[in-house]
């Protein structure tokens, strides 16, 4: 298939690699041209503007906006939608609010144009591990779009059969990474509560690690002060322990490098997925105290750092090559 991908950015690149070892073609545009090129040199068809590549994209156009979320991405499907036929299809694959996708589907589907919201979780390492994706939009479309899907997702790898899931499966797309949530905004919705997880996750992890780090201070009795290797622990956890996980990997990673954390700031930016889902709790009166509380601790980062918080750096730049590091 032929996609046109716009925004060739830290997952936007590497998705359109994916793609093309897949064997898919890639219009390739972005505002940099150096990055135009240097997936042209890697087989893409080069488009210098949105009309360019509306000429390369073929019929029905499919379009993949990798953007940042709100005005920007706005803008760009506003252009997108100008020029476009009934039956072109536009995704977002960035980190959107679900209820923008919901009011930019009803308006394409005024000029029969279909809207495809895809929440993509893998950051840098989507090019090799592949690319978990949830998916909201029509199912029909989204069928269509199957190979394209499929082929950036993870695949079953090594990672063991969940008990009861067969083969007789009506739908077996969840065990190969990628998942139809819904219609318009459900794919968002579902990566934004996932996001939100993941920053109660990290929260847990850089608490813990800080209370370790913390059990050599001067102010406990002498006898109570523990001087404790903390690559050493997140090691051996990484084996065998139920607390283990990828972000324990990568804090593995970074502890083993520099034990003291001491290239990061501590400076802990949230990118709205982590409001929007606590903004969802409260419309639906659920408690979500951890989800809350690591929310808000990442604003209290930005007013004086703890160990923790330089944890939480070195995990967001481990997974989705976020730079905190001091000024």
């Amino acid at each position: 298939m032929r996609v046109v991908m716009i925004g060739l950015g830290r997952m936007g690149g590497n998705m359109a690699r994916r793609l093309m070892k897949a064997g898919h073609e890639i219009v390739a545009y972005d505002r940099d041209a150096d990055a135009v090129a240097k997936l042209t040199a890697e087989g893409a068809i080069a488009a210098t503007s949105v009309d360019d590549a509306r000429a390369k994209a073929g019929s029905p156009a499919i379009w993949w906006v990798m953007l940042p979320h709100g005005e920007i991405t706005d803008g760009m499907v506003d252009r997108i939608a100008a020029g476009s036929a009934a039956g072109d299809i536009v995704i977002d694959g960035g980190n959107s609010f679900y209820k923008d996708d919901i009011r930019r589907a009803k308006a394409l589907a005024e000029k029969g144009v279909h809207y495809v919201d895809v929440g993509t979780s893998g950051g840098v390492w989507g090019l090799e591990r592949g690319y978990c994706m949830m998916i909201g939009g029509p199912d029909q479309v989204v069928r269509d779009l199957d190979p394209i899907f499929a082929a950036l997702a993870p695949g079953t790898g090594t990672i063991p059969r969940t008990r009861g899931r067969t083969d007789d499966a009506a739908d077996t797309r969840a065990e190969h990474g990628y998942i139809h949530a819904g219609p318009a905004g459900a794919g968002h919705f579902v990566k934004m509560i996932h996001n939100g997880i993941e920053y109660g996750l990290m929260q847990a992890y850089a608490e813990g690690f800080d209370v370790l780090k913390g059990k050599a201070s001067d102010k406990l009795p002498e006898d109570q002060r523990y001087d404790l290797n903390l690559a050493d622990i997140a090691e051996v956890w990484r084996r065998g322990s139920v607390i283990s996980s990828w972000l324990l990997d990568l804090t593995a990673d970074a502890l083993s490098e520099d034990g003291m954390l001491e290239r990061f700031s501590g400076n802990v930016a949230d990118s709205g997925e982590g409001r929007w889902t606590i903004e969802a709790a409260m419309e639906e009166a659920v408690p979500a105290h951890v989800l809350t509380t690591a929310l808000f601790a990442r604003y209290r980062s930005r007013v004086e750092h703890t160990f923790g918080e330089k944890v939480l750096s070195a995990m967001r730049f481990g997974f989705g090559g976020h730079v905190e590091m001091p000024q």
